[in-house]
């Protein structure tokens, strides 16, 4: 075994067993016994499925042998969010309402990455349900921060952040409804993607708001993440080579007053940028009104849903939830159907602004949080504090969702701050070449 292998990207986990350096049964039982010794574990993983890792790892091992890999990440092991069904295991969301709920086929991603040879570890905490940007939850466990233990770990892919950032999988399968990858993915200093909303089949994914839940990525490169998408999609991967922000027209979503971000985060992103307009990009500054337009219709479109999901189930036992996640789900009672539909109808206006108003750039940029993790224990104890450091870890991702956007989160190298790049839908492509070309100019 070489704990080496822990803090190597999947990418380059695949070469390796592609050479034949790496053995997937031992790269496999590396991480199993990385898990059990690691004293944060049972804060990261709801459980593990070692059986199911060993059978895939054995069988990775077959194929490499005899020169027949389904693909570069063929062996390679990755965790799953616990809103994913693995068949036969539990998938209970981070909540006591779905305690002993167990799948019976695999979700239609992860029956994805299992034909394309990926090894699945097990099962990740998360926010209650998935409905929080902070990642912390005291019904079950709240996953640490990379970065210091008493500060939040960014959610609700909480534990998929943890499980990489940790050394504790090569990549880390998140979902992402209003920034539920890249909040966890910056906070961590790791890369979180969204596809566009509908790439990824959600078949066996268990929902939070339908019309915007996403697979969401967590890993330690652009690479990786042009290669996950691969095999979450069954499709060919992004080409990144030659990537180059030589000559590329970025627009930085730039207004003080509708965009005010903390001090760190802020410095970290105008570093961020002075290093990316220095690699060949063309930096502009200004404000789409779809942004506003966006953001007013965030509460109105979004918590109707999600209470619409979950309302039976939160309203037979209200006890068994958080208070906090309780109460945000049921302030959507107060939104009448008329005012939700309403909304729903202005925001596809405000997309058609959108795609109007950045028509001429190659991507928009702006950071991926407007504020630095916040303490667990002033969360937990301050109901207002919560509430204000949710919707700030939320704002800047959510547009992605609300606007149908593709995007992706890149470390600055400045810890717990990433930034954020925006694409149209479908370009999954071009994003993943520009931030393969932002992570070589911030590197």
């Amino acid at each position: 075994m070489d704990e080496r292998w822990l803090w190597m990207s999947a990418a380059e986990l695949g070469r390796g067993i592609g050479a034949g350096a790496i053995d997937p049964r031992t790269l496999c039982e590396t991480y199993l016994t990385a898990i059990a010794a690691h004293p944060e574990a049972a804060r990261i993983y709801v459980r593990t499925t070692p059986r199911r890792a060993r059978a895939e790892a054995d069988a990775a091992a077959g194929r490499a042998r005899l020169g027949l890999r389904r693909g570069p990440l063929d062996g390679v092991p990755v965790s799953w969010k616990d809103v994913f069904d693995l068949a036969g295991e539990p998938t209970e969301a981070g909540s006591a309402l779905l305690r002993g709920r167990v799948a019976s086929h695999d979700a239609a991603v992860v029956a994805s990455a299992a034909r394309a040879g990926v090894v699945s570890l097990g099962k990740t905490h998360l926010s209650e349900l998935a409905f929080s940007g902070l990642g912390i939850n005291p019904m079950t466990a709240t996953a640490p921060n990379i970065n210091d233990p008493e500060i939040a770990p960014g959610g609700s892919s909480s534990g998929a952040a943890a499980s990489v950032a940790f050394g504790l999988a090569a990549a880390g399968i998140g979902s992402d409804t209003a920034g539920s990858a890249r909040v966890p993915a910056a906070w961590n200093d790791l890369v979180g993607f969204k596809p566009t909303h509908g790439l990824l089949p959600l078949a066996g994914v268990t929902p939070l708001r339908p019309q915007f839940d996403t697979v969401g990525p967590l890993c330690r490169s652009v690479e990786d993440a042009a290669l996950l998408l691969s095999v979450l999609s069954g499709g060919p991967a992004p080409d990144l080579a030659g990537a180059t922000l030589a000559g590329a027209r970025l627009l930085v979503l730039d207004d003080a007053e509708t965009l005010p971000t903390d001090d760190g985060p802020a410095a970290a992103f105008e570093a961020a940028l002075e290093r990316v307009a220095a690699a060949g990009a063309r930096i502009e500054r200004g404000l789409p009104q779809a942004v506003a337009s966006a953001m007013r219709l965030w509460s109105t479109v979004a918590g109707p849903e999600a209470y619409g999901v979950w309302r039976a189930a939160i309203d037979a036992r209200p006890d068994l939830m958080w208070a906090p996640i309780r109460d945000r789900f049921r302030l959507a009672a107060t939104i009448t159907g008329a005012d939700h539909i309403a909304a729903l109808r202005a925001l596809d206006e405000a997309r058609e602004v959108w795609r109007a108003e950045v028509a001429g750039f190659d991507a928009v940029l702006l950071p991926a949080t407007a504020n630095l993790p916040p303490r667990v224990d002033r969360l937990l104890s301050d109901p207002v504090f919560y509430a204000a450091q949710n919707l700030a870890a939320l704002r800047n991702t959510n547009l992605a969702n609300l606007l149908r956007l593709c995007a992706l989160s890149v470390p600055t190298g400045i810890p717990a701050c990433g930034v954020m790049v925006l694409a149209p839908a479908g370009a999954e492509g071009r994003l993943l070449r520009l931030g393969a070309a932002i992570e070589a100019a911030l590197a």
